[in-house]
């Protein structure tokens, strides 16, 4: 219990050090949000959003879940998703996983965990998906950073796929989709080769990315 009060006190420390060095930073930033940004990343701890790409509140718009998962009936992303684009404008939505990913990891080892099997399920369709080429990998910790890998690009191929991206390209909306991934280790991001600006671009992006062919 004694964490929530300094948590408090941390808030206080941490808004008059902004002040100090911007008097009217919170005046700006109540007024609106202007972001570039959709960060649709995994809800580890460790990997926050704003801090790894040294960027400010209100500068990124951020959906977080386990194992940075996106799929066409999740209403809660899907609806972040539209009011970034339909509403903020934003230019580029950045799907970002990491290696080391707990939601990957026990979706590759087949554990019952209950509630969270419903949700890790679209992972474990991912690994089904690509095991040919996860089956050439032998060594296991590289073939777990590879699942990770491959997560991130599914799941980015799902973003270009939603109605929400599908409309905002055939409208002539600037929309960018990227993927890349995290190194917890290191600190270091590493673009995954996936950078999507219109429906013409999902196949050859996916083909480069995974080594498989589909259509756009």
């Amino acid at each position: 219990m004694r964490l929530l009060p300094q948590l408090i006190e941390n808030n206080r420390k941490w808004a008059a050090s902004m002040v100090e060095k911007q008097p009217d930073f919170f005046e700006r930033l109540a007024e609106k949000q202007t972001p570039e940004l959709l960060w649709i990343g995994c809800a580890d701890s460790r990997v926050p959003a704003n801090q790894i790409v040294g960027m400010m509140p209100g500068e990124v718009f951020v959906h977080r879940n386990i194992a940075n998962v996106v799929v066409h009936t999740d209403f809660n992303c899907l609806s972040v998703l539209e009011f970034a684009v339909a509403v903020l404008k934003v230019k580029h939505i950045i799907v970002c996983g990491h290696y080391g990913c707990g939601g990957v990891k026990a979706a590759s080892e087949n554990h019952h965990l209950g509630l969270i099997d419903n949700w890790l399920r679209h992972i474990r369709d991912v690994r089904q998906k690509h095991e040919a080429v996860l089956r050439e990998v032998t060594d296991e910790k590289d073939r777990f950073d590879r699942l990770c890998e491959l997560n991130v690009v599914e799941q980015a191929h799902n973003v270009c796929h939603t109605t929400v991206v599908q409309e905002a390209w055939a409208n002539g909306q600037s929309l960018a989709v990227h993927g890349w991934i995290y190194r917890i280790q290191d600190g270091l991001l590493r673009d995954l080769s996936v950078t999507i600006s219109g429906p013409g671009e999902i196949a050859e992006a996916y083909r480069v990315a995974t080594g498989l062919h589909v259509r756009a």
